[in-house]
């Protein structure tokens, strides 16, 4: 039995909270996760999981054994790290998360250039508008818009971004423009739904916040759908400050309500700190931070 592979299962059932879970992330057949934990509570003589067609829960003597598998296969990590070089020059791969149009538009130049700047470092960019886990998903760091939690993480601050009320100049021209949130009542609004809820929408008043019912005639569930639409003349709709730079220096897009906007989000690159940081991680942050803040800055402007 390998038991270091065996401890990689372990860890990643619990984590995962089923056997069929643990087999899809790790590629491995239900069946052999499931000989492999048993080889591994027949060789510790003991019983690590009380196993259910719905979930996984810790024995007594699992959850201990879940601590040390997690400082062992830490410690393994770290020598693999090191004896790869990781901490010596950068190299190795590298991966990092970012929402969609944010990565697409900002984060992948950046990436290309770095790639550019260290050829012995690989990157696997993930794009989704869904916050993941950075340990359970094996993420190196994250580019996050919006209030963080409380967490062990470290954050780099690369800016702020503003959320925007906007729509055409076509439509304004036909239905007028709203001079305060409220007139958003007798106006078609464009909803992206990740974004704000579909009936109302909440700006800043000075310190405090209000929230002003909408009509959402149409719903989408991405923010280039909803800025298409709004350049269409389907309505009003609502998005972040760099998501709408190219359609405002186009003309397809005017902002209003500026003077009602809420507080703007921040922007942070956020990065596990447990042990020594590779100097792959410290390359990129420190090549990626700046960039990313002038290129905020520019799009506030």
């Amino acid at each position: 039995m390998d038991r270091l592979e065996a401890m990689s299962v372990f860890l990643v059932a619990v984590e995962t909270g089923s056997l069929s879970a643990a087999g899809r992330r790790l590629g491995m057949p239900l069946t052999t996760v499931s000989r492999k934990l048993s080889d591994l509570e027949a060789h510790m003589r003991t019983r690590l999981l009380h196993r259910s067609t719905r979930k996984l829960t810790l024995t007594d003597a699992g959850q201990g054994y879940l601590t040390a598998c997690k400082r062992i296969l830490g410690d393994v990590e770290e020598a693999e790290r090191i004896a790869a070089g990781e901490y010596i020059a950068p190299k190795g791969d590298l991966v990092v998360t970012a929402p969609i149009l944010f990565g697409r538009l900002h984060v992948l130049p950046i990436i290309v250039g770095f790639m550019k700047a260290y050829p012995d470092v690989d990157i696997r960019l993930l794009l989704g508008d869904r916050v993941i886990n950075l340990h359970d998903d094996h993420v190196d760091l994250a580019i996050r818009i919006g209030p963080l939690p409380d967490s062990n993480m470290i954050a780099t601050r690369i800016g702020t971004i503003r959320r925007e009320v906007c729509g055409s100049p076509a439509y304004f021209a036909k239905r007028g423009k709203p001079k305060r949130p409220e007139d958003l009542s007798s106006h078609d609004c464009v909803t992206f739904d990740s974004l704000m809820f579909s009936d109302v929408w909440k700006f800043g008043v000075g310190k405090s916040e209000t929230s002003v019912a909408v009509h959402s005639r149409l719903i989408v569930n991405t923010a280039d759908a909803a800025i298409d639409a709004a350049i269409g003349g389907a309505g009003i709709t609502r998005a972040l400050s760099y998501q709408l730079v190219q359609a405002q220096r186009a003309g397809t897009l005017e902002v209003v309500l500026r003077q009602y906007e809420p507080a703007a989000w921040p922007v942070n690159l956020v990065y596990a700190s447990q042990g020594r940081l590779p100097i792959k991680l410290r390359a990129f942050v420190d090549f990626a931070a700046p960039r990313l803040r002038e290129r905020l800055d520019q799009s506030q402007k």
